[in-house]
Order: structure tokens, then sequence, then C-alpha cells
């Protein structure tokens, strides 16, 4: 199995990159071609032992940074990272496209590029979540801020099947995001898109208030790009904070600090719980390939396990079931 790596994507690009891609070889045993500037990951690869028959380099003169419009950037950096790493999943030299660069751009570049999946108007971006019983999906958080309720339902079927061959649930139980858990709340297009789910082959339990996401009521839970994307933000923010108030209050008191390495072991099965590097990138569904899209501040662990998700996309064919389970709409 051959994956791309997009190793110009990150905040400490390639440094990060190239860590986690050495970690996957080892761990993997995966087909590794790495695009970026090539003088910058050939001195970063002399660091560790030699891949050379696992890893090859493109060279990429280019990078997307962070703060560029994502569509203008891709139509005038055709010879940057992201867009060569695209293309090569285009042209059928990869099974899957990783990057922890500029999300819009990779959302852009695919969309142009590999085209949408039979019956799929819109992409969405779907993360993996701890909750108290087990892990759940969100979907969209960022690909799409301002949908139909038709892309509402394609965001079920789609989610749906990476749920089953992914995430290993039989018949997850999808909810839609919304201020309140009865049928007549929230806007016209929150309505309509809940008949349309109600109507649909989906195991659909109604609307989820946000109180419920980390609770684990729904398998999936469908929102707009918008509301996803904040929902993120204040996740990982909100993490951020409990650990480090919880630091300080340990530090303040002889005793916390005593019951904090007793409870040492149960800490850090909670940070590893909560700890986003674990679940890997975030697949961006509906498009015609399989691009798994990092967080920009991405550890080498997080580079890793995305290439991990992404061999897993491969290996359970989540595209070709997706296709099957639109066409029996």
């Amino acid at each position: 199995m051959r994956i791309v790596l997009d190793a110009m994507g990150s905040d400490s690009a390639p440094k990060v990159e190239i860590e986690g891609a050495i970690q996957a070889v080892e761990e993997f045993g995966c087909e590794l071609v790495l695009v970026g500037d090539e003088k910058a990951i050939t001195e970063e690869l002399a660091k560790y032992n030699d891949h050379s028959d696992k890893i090859k380099i493109i060279h990429a003169p280019e990078r997307i940074e962070m703060n560029e419009p994502a569509a203008i950037s891709v139509r005038r950096k055709r010879h940057s990272s992201i867009v060569l790493g695209v293309e090569l999943l285009k042209k059928n030299e990869a099974d899957a496209f990783v990057s922890a660069g500029n999300t819009g751009a990779v959302v852009c570049a695919a969309t142009l590029s590999l085209r949408l999946l039979p019956g799929i108007e819109r992409p969405g971006i779907a993360v993996v979540i701890p909750t108290l019983i087990g892990n759940s999906m969100i979907l969209d958080v960022g690909a799409n801020i301002d949908p139909k309720p038709i892309h509402m339902l394609q965001y079920g079927i789609m989610a749906d099947a990476y749920a089953k061959y992914i995430l290993h649930k039989p018949n997850p139980k999808v909810g839609l995001l919304n201020v309140g858990e009865e049928e007549n709340k929230g806007t016209d297009f929150i309505k309509e898109a809940h008949t349309l789910l109600s109507e649909s082959k989906l195991n659909f339990i109604g609307n989820v208030e946000g109180r419920d996401i980390y609770g684990g009521n729904a398998d999936i839970v469908l929102c707009d790009g918008f509301v996803g994307n904040v929902i993120l933000k204040v996740s990982e923010s909100v993490v951020d904070t409990i650990v480090k108030l919880l630091k300080n209050e340990i530090k303040s008191s002889i005793i916390a600090t005593l019951g904090a390495a007793l409870a040492s072991n149960a800490f850090k099965e909670l940070k590893k719980k909560m700890d986003y590097s674990e679940y890997g990138g975030a697949p961006l569904l509906g498009v015609d390939g399989r691009c798994i899209i990092s967080h920009g501040s991405s550890s080498p662990k997080a580079i890793k396990n995305a290439i991990r998700v992404a061999t897993e996309y491969k290996e359970q064919d989540v595209n070709k079931h997706i296709v099957e389970e639109l066409e029996s709409y």
C-alpha cells in the first residue's frame, strides 16, 4: 500500500511529518511518498535509519500556508505539496493522501481534481471523538458551512458506511444536532433535514443536543460545517483548560500531589482517551479518493495514526460501500 504524505503541511513541517512517517513505516510496513521541499525532507530523513526502500520523495517547490485563501492558492500554486499530492492520487499512483496543511486547500484540491462520488453533492469532514461509551463521529466539521438539507442526508449515508467498516458499529445510531430533541425545534433547514433523515433507511434517532455529544447517545452526530468546526475548537480548548486547571490544583496541595501520584495510571488512561493524536486524521468523505486531514499542530504520533487511518480506509474500501448505500436510495 502506498500513501502520499504532504511533508510541508503542519506548523512544524517537515520535522513532525518525517518522524511520523518513520513510525508508520516501522509499525505498518506501508510505502510512503513524501511531497515537499526535497532538500529539507532529505536533511530530516538523514537523522533516522535508512528506509529508502519504503520512502520516496517528490519535490514540491511551493507550499500553501495556513492563512492563504484555499481556492485561489490551489489554482495559483500548482506545484504545491497539496496539489501535487492530490494529483498523485488522481493518477492512481497512490492509495491515499494525508495532509496536516491548509484544510480548505485540501478540500478544494480534492474536490476539483478527484471529483465527488456519484450521488454526493458536497464533501464533509468527519472526526472521531471519545464518549462515555466508546467512540462517535461528528460530520461535518468544516468542509461545507452552508449545506442544504439533502446534504445532511448524504452526510448520514457516508458516515453510516464509515462507522460500520472503520468503527465496527453494525447499526450506528444517527442523530441530528439541534437546540432541542423535539421535532418542531430548530430552523427550517434543520426541520427539513430531520424529515429526510426520518424517511431514510438509516438508524435515525432524531435530534440530539450539544450535551448529548460526549455522552455517546448517538454514534454519528450530523451538523453543518460551521457548527461542527466550532464544536471541535471548543472541545480542544475545554480539554486543554481542564488539564491546566487540574495541574494547578494538584500543585497547590501536598495531599493532592500524593493523590495524583496514586492515581497516575488513571490519569494516563484518561489522557490517552482524550488525546486527538490517538485517533489519527479526519477523513474527507464524499470525494472519489481517500484523503485524510490532520490538525496543523499534529504531533508525530498524530501523523502516524493519520497514515493508519488512511490504510484502513483503503483496506475496508469505504468509498465502495458509500456508493452502494447511495445506490439503494
